[in-house]
């Protein structure tokens, strides 16, 4: 909290991803291009195959010049927006690793060396130090995603770093190799889906048969290597944290899922396409493959980000750059004593530094439409509970006077007609919008923290109204219920319906 806030209207999550999934795309495409082009050249040169090596040389212009280009920049991309995003969580990563990522700019600088020495070493030289080149160029890649790996991991299985401080612990923390070899098998995949792709454009010969199995087998190979290690990789995650992603956490868990059906259609397509009818691969069907491979890569990176919620870095900070260490500080001074840079309006300067990194008010994770209808005193006991809410929110350590700010800054932006007039319904219809908007959040029916069976067993209108009266005393969390006379009919209307 002791850096400005930068306040855009696009989602921080958004804006991260789409630089962010972009560099890794790129990047385990240079690493992957790399250890491809120098296996096959030494086959290449060892067979005396001219035409291989021909294609080898177009396949190296995008591996080595495109990848390492556009993959630095977005490099550099990636560490200007998290310094505006999350400038704490940044300056942990860089006091903590500031030798990781020297030794990993060292690796890069000589990654970026190698691959321009090799591209330009097709004609100016021998056919044995240019495999020696590619063998550096490959072997300083992905020693930079060794450091990388490091430094990223730790960001979800700190491990014993929180208790010592130590670099090594941090580094080779518990996902580390795992996620390491994940890694490896996601570079050698994407490497023969991009091949594949090049290779539909040529005309159908034996040539193209035999490279388009080469080509399949370096997928498979990358497939065979991240399905074992993506098993590998969830049960070494703390079970703390996949058990509240499995409960509460739609996000991880989706993402998680789809993987799952990318891995299988990645496998098919290149059984069928590399080995059954390699002939008739032709762009469309090779695109449609790499588009999977990338969807699979996408699926897994958004998994990995969002299933550390609510941290930033696991057990030591929150998303909102709260720091678990001062729960102490902030819950006997708050926070506003914390924010260093403050305009002037102390609720919006609790909402940015409290809510805005997950939240926009309209757009990404919107809270209008979560509050509209609703009145300061609902959205006051929601910032206090946040805890407990699906989705894993961090907890709210300010004072009540600060959640009650916050309240005052979200209530001014919502709208504040109720949700009968909002909405244009009536009947179990509202009772229905009520309770998504009052209870839904933390009670989902059928869902999460389903309470509906013990509260709606032998449930009357009587006893449902005597409920809803003292929903504030029931938990320190739950706030009361604060409706009007027709929304507190509506929804007991609605929970008799549940009930039968």
């Amino acid at each position: 909290m002791n850096y400005p806030f930068w306040n855009v209207d696009i989602g921080y999550g958004v804006l991260m991803a789409s630089i962010a999934v972009i560099h890794v795309f790129v990047s385990h495409f240079a690493i992957g291009g790399g250890l491809y082009l120098v296996v096959a050249e030494t086959l290449a040169r060892r067979n005396q195959d001219d035409e291989k090596l021909n294609l080898l040389k177009k396949l190296s212009k995008f591996f080595v010049l495109v990848s390492v280009v556009f993959g630095a920049l977005t490099g550099v991309g990636i560490w200007f927006i998290i310094g505006l995003l999350n400038p704490g969580a940044t300056e942990v990563l860089i006091h903590n690793y500031v030798w990781g990522w020297a030794t990993e700019w060292t690796m890069f600088i000589t990654e970026i060396a190698a691959s321009i020495l090799y591209y330009y070493g097709w004609k100016h030289m021998s056919g044995r130090n240019h495999i020696i080149i590619g063998w550096i160029y490959f072997i300083a890649a992905w020693g930079s995603l060794f450091v990388i790996n490091g430094i990223i991991t730790f960001m979800l299985t700190p491990g014993e770093w929180i208790q010592t401080g130590n670099f090594w612990d941090g580094f080779f923390n518990p996902t580390f190799w795992s996620t390491l070899w994940l890694r490896t098998g996601v570079c050698i995949m994407l490497a023969g889906l991009y091949s594949l792709l090049v290779l539909s454009r040529e005309k159908a010969s034996d040539f193209k048969v035999s490279m388009v199995r080469f080509n399949a087998i370096w997928g498979l190979a990358g497939l065979l290597i991240i399905v074992p290690t993506m098993y590998w990789y969830w049960h070494v995650i703390p079970q703390t944290i996949t058990d509240t992603a499995l409960k509460m956490m739609p996000t991880p868990i989706k993402s998680l899922t789809a993987s799952f059906w990318n891995v299988g259609a990645i496998a098919l397509l290149l059984i069928v396409f590399g080995f059954i009818i390699p002939r008739r691969l032709h762009f469309i069907a090779a695109l449609v493959i790499m588009l999977l491979g990338l969807s699979w890569f996408g699926h897994f990176e958004w998994m990995r980000e969002s299933i550390r919620k609510p941290y930033v870095i696991t057990d030591y900070m929150y998303g909102n750059a709260v720091e678990v260490s001062k729960k102490d500080v902030y819950k006997k001074q708050g926070y506003l004593s914390e924010i260093k840079i403050r305009t002037g309006d102390d609720g919006k300067d609790l909402f940015l530094h409290s809510c805005r990194t997950c939240h926009t008010l309209d757009g990404y994770k919107p809270l209008k439409p979560a509050f509209n209808g609703t009145d300061k005193a609902f959205i006051k006991s929601i910032v206090l509970g946040a805890h407990k809410l699906k989705g894993n929110m961090p907890p709210f350590w300010g004072t009540k006077k600060e959640a009650g700010l916050i309240a005052d800054h979200i209530y001014k932006q919502v709208d504040q007609r109720d949700l009968a007039t909002i909405y244009g319904l009536s009947g179990q219809a509202l009772g229905a919008k009520v309770y998504e908007v009052r209870c839904n959040r933390c009670h989902e029916i059928g869902g999460y923290n389903d309470k509906s069976e013990a509260l709606l067993t032998g449930a009357t209108e009587e006893s449902l109204g005597m409920i809803l009266d003292m929903a504030g005393e029931l938990a320190p969390e739950m706030p009361a219920f604060t409706g009007n006379a027709q929304e507190k009919k509506a929804l007991i209307e609605y929970l008799l319906t549940v009930k039968e």
